[in-house]
């Protein structure tokens, strides 16, 4: 057994700034679980195009707003108590409120090894 919390993880390469927000992994492949944890922050008012090639990943909201959007055009408000899911390996964009960043406990299966970081200057999106 063992605790982890924020603060720690933010003294370790595992505090990742992602682009349009900050990721702290918080449960990592050398953890030795089989899936991560993160606490991922999406900052207001930004907007990501985000893939998956290599992992499913399923986002809880614990606070604040935002929205997800497929690449069909479907738009799901996103708010506490609310859940997606990608798994279908799925391209979307990841959009933080208008006036609030939104928070999220992101999981991923297979496990990150906790320093991917997405690059969010090109077309086709990040994927990793």
């Amino acid at each position: 057994m063992f605790v982890r919390n924020l603060k720690q993880v933010e003294e370790t390469p595992h505090f990742v700034e992602w682009g349009s927000g900050t990721s702290h992994r918080l449960l990592t492949e050398r953890d030795g679980m089989g899936f991560t944890v993160c606490h991922t922050v999406v900052r207001a008012n930004t907007t990501s195009l985000l893939e998956y090639r290599n992992h499913l990943e399923a986002c809880y909201c614990i606070a604040g707003t935002g929205e997800v959007e497929d690449m069909a055009g479907n738009v799901f408000p996103i708010a506490p108590g609310d859940i997606y899911v990608l798994d279908k390996n799925d391209k979307h964009y990841l959009r933080g409120g208008k006036n609030e960043d939104l928070i999220l406990v992101s999981i991923f299966n297979p496990p990150l090894k906790g320093t991917e970081r997405h690059r969010l200057d090109g077309s086709e999106g990040s994927a990793y």
